[in-house]
């Protein structure tokens, strides 16, 4: 079973094998107490949003034995959100990205830095944990 990074940077991988834009992980790591990580994605249509979270939901589950315990929002909220525990994952439609800023919202959070081209399953010695600014 994956930790905390290794399971954020996979949902990021499979988010982006659906095209979703704009992919971000943070590291809330000792920020919040909530969860420990965050993955934001961007879809650009309600179709798009449905396969971006589809592609999650099924891949979390049949490749890494994870499921979100709980899915919440409407495609017509334009935010769904996937909740694994240590990761949530937030899939905005891109006119609803920037008017809930999670970015800014978090940003004394770091940023993982990961590799959407590598291998599932590949070690993640590489990974860093980033802060901008």
């Amino acid at each position: 079973m994956p930790d905390g990074v290794e399971l954020a940077v996979e949902l990021a991988r499979f988010a982006d094998d659906k095209q979703a834009e704009d992919i971000v992980v943070l590291d809330l790591q000792g920020i919040s107490t909530i969860t420990d990580f965050f993955v934001i994605c961007t879809g650009t249509s309600l179709p798009h949003l449905k396969a971006v979270r589809r592609e999650i939901m099924q891949r979390s589950g049949d490749a890494l034995k994870q499921k979100a315990s709980a899915a919440d929002g409407t495609f017509e909220s334009h935010w769904l959100v996937l909740d694994y525990g240590d990761v949530i994952v937030h899939i905005f439609h891109k006119d609803k990205r920037d008017v809930y800023a999670l970015e800014d919202l978090w940003s004394d959070a770091p940023r993982v830095e990961w590799n959407p081209e590598a291998a599932a399953g590949v070690s993640l010695e590489a990974t860093a944990v980033t802060r901008e600014g």
